[in-house]
Order: C-alpha cells, then structure tokens, then sequence
C-alpha cells in the first residue's frame, strides 16, 4: 500500500489507511521470516524483515508527529509502544548493521586497507554473535507481530477531528522549525547526537513530503530527492559513529592496535566528508522559513485537490 495520501479520500481516513498499512507490512515481514519458503519465493533473512518493520516503524511514527497535537494522549501511548517495540528489534538489527558499516568503510579505503582489519572485523562478528544469544530472536519477533497486529487493530479508534490541510500543515510547520533548530544545533556543535537529531527530523520531514507525493511539481520531486540525499548521509554519518563508539568502548574486542588506529582514522576521515556536505546540503533546504514553507504547501495543495482528473505519480520506495 502506497504511502501517500490519495487525492478522492478525506485526509482523516487516508491517515489511518496508510498507519494500518505499514503496521501490517511490518507484522508481514516479520512472519515472512518465520513462515517455510514456498516454491518460487525467496525467503527474507531475518536481518531483511527487521530492516524492513523498522522502516514500516519509522513511518508511524513521523505520521504521529505529524498528528501530535490532535492525538494527544493517543499519540504518547501509541509513539512510546512504537518506539520500544523498535528498540528490541534494534537491539539485533544493529549488530549486522555495524559490520555492514565496517565492509562499507573498507570498501571505500581498499587501497589503504588491503590485507588489513581482520581483527576489526573478526571483533565485530563476535559481538554480532554474543547479542543474538542474549536473547532469543525468534520469540522478540512474534511479540513484535503480535504487538502490530493490535496496534493496526486500534488505529479506527484514533480520535482525528480535523480534516483538509488544517489536520496536516500545523505538523508540517512544526517539523520543519525542529529541522531548522537540529541544524543549527549541530552546525554549532557538532558532536555525534545532534547530527543523529538532525537526522531524525530530516527523516521526519523527508516521511511527511512522501505523504503529499501527489501534489509534487517538478520542483517538489528535485526537493525530496535531496531529502533522501541527505537523509542517507546522516544516516551514513550516524552508522560510523555507532561503530566508533563500539570500537572505543571496547578496544581489546578488536585485537591489534594498529588495525583500530586505522579504523578510527578512516571513521573520521569519512565522517567529516558526510557532515560537510550534509550540513551544505541541510542549510539550502531549510533556508526558507517555516511559515514560507507550509504556505507554499499550502498553495501545492489547494491546486491539487482541485484538479481531481490529474493523474496520480508513482509512489517512491524506501
């Protein structure tokens, strides 16, 4: 199910229809996983499914905000039941996405890594390997589907009112400050948790264009392209610190000094490459003030739903 807002139904029930569709492709994903491989299909790993629920998660969530104010105590109880489910599915998922970071880096690096870093690396799957005995995988996936399945139950009993741009543009506007307020933040000060910030919010932000995919001139499809842009490179900045942080948290873990000093050189090297041309990136989208922004959304809008014989774009995916 496509994760826009279609032009002939009311923003209310397109809302919950897309919120009910993401919970069930991430409950789908997770027992897809479980399920014996049919003829013909191929079986997602296990690090597929929980890759794609947390995608399905973030989606929720950035609807969520985007409905905050109206949802109220709603918003809280569902935002913080999303956010622990995903935090369990984490707790698996970023140990094979560190070592994906690490082959990615030393990719990148080959002629200054060749025949190097196989402590680094023998380190990092020994971790991968001790967190998947912590606890048992498979029982933290059925309480996930378990949990999605009533969540997508409880979503007609949202208590939307508000309906047209006025159930959306207030949340639209108060994204956009909070982008433009992480950016500064991690202009100023730039240390690992405000990009990460940053990163968020433009994903937030880059979730809630997606939404409105049918009303994109030209102009808005070259503005979410550079949303996704930059929402890749801070998560690329955000996936080197987590492994920084792991390597310096415990350097024993991964044997010879001389393999970590050159690791840890090439995080920072990339690092500062992906934050440079981030914030470079950031400062050109969130130029415009927010109040500019959801007017001239506003505007995109009203054209659109007032051309009901327009045809609709393809949804993107990610």
């Amino acid at each position: 199910m496509a994760y826009r807002l279609d032009r002939g139904e009311s923003v209310i029930r397109g809302l919950k229809r897309v919120v009910r569709g993401e919970m069930e492709s991430a409950g789908s994903h997770l027992y897809a996983h479980r399920k014996p491989r049919l003829a013909g299909h191929k079986k997602p790993s296990r690090d597929e499914a929980i890759h794609e629920a947390r995608k399905s998660i973030k989606k929720i969530r950035a609807i969520l905000r985007l409905v905050r104010a109206e949802l109220g105590e709603t918003q809280a109880r569902e935002n913080a039941r999303l956010r622990d489910l995903a935090r369990r599915l984490s707790a698996f998922r970023d140990a094979f996405a560190i070592i994906e970071t690490f082959d990615g880096l030393k990719d990148k690096y080959r002629n200054e890594t060749r025949h190097k870093l196989q402590s680094v690396r023998a380190g990092l799957a020994k971790r991968r390997n001790e967190a998947e005995r912590e606890e048992d995988v498979e029982i933290v996936l059925d309480e996930a589907v378990a949990a999605l399945r009533k969540a997508a139950r409880r979503v007609k009993g949202w208590p939307l009112q508000t309906d047209g741009y006025a159930a959306i543009g207030p949340g639209l506007e108060e994204t956009f400050r909070a982008g433009r307020k992480a950016l500064a933040r991690a202009g100023k000060d730039p240390r690992a948790e405000n990009f990460h910030e940053l990163r968020k919010r433009v994903k937030d932000h880059w979730y809630h264009m997606r939404l409105l995919e049918g009303l994109w001139t030209g102009v808005m499809n070259a503005y979410e392209k550079s949303l996704k842009d930059l929402e890749t490179w801070l998560g690329d900045d955000h996936n080197l610190a987590v492994l920084r942080d792991a390597i310096v948290a415990d350097p024993a873990l991964y044997g010879r000094p001389e393999d970590i000093e050159l690791t840890l050189g090439l995080v920072g090297k990339s690092q500062k490459k992906l934050r440079h041309k981030s914030l470079s990136l950031a400062r050109r989208i969130y130029n415009e003030k927010p109040r500019e922004f959801t007017r001239r959304v506003k505007r995109l809008w009203d054209a659109w739903r007032h051309e009901p014989h327009a045809p609709e774009k393809n949804s993107t995916s990610a």
